[in-house]
């Protein structure tokens, strides 16, 4: 099942009970307006896995943040290829 643009899980998120997730929010996530998730949208993408520039620079910013992003690194672009290959 598909739960964002970026391959963020919504179900093992902390903020989950206080954000619908950025496909809901049409790209305004609990923090705000999502660049990766309107840079999705606007593509006509219903993830950045679908997306032949996968990974670009945007996606793994985030996804490789030393402080906000995925432990381990680069975990959502693994899980926007799984959900590509489905």
């Amino acid at each position: 099942m598909i739960e964002t643009r970026c391959g963020l899980l919504c179900s093992e998120c902390s903020f989950r009970e206080n954000c619908a997730g950025c496909i809901a929010t049409g790209g305004h996530p609990f923090h705000g307006e999502c660049p990766v998730a309107l840079c999705c949208q606007s593509k006509g993408h219903t993830h950045c896995g679908e997306c032949p520039q996968l990974p670009c620079a945007r996606l793994t910013q985030y996804s490789c943040d030393p402080v906000h992003g995925d432990t381990p690194h680069g975990a959502r672009i693994e899980q926007c290829r799984k959900w590509a290959a489905q």
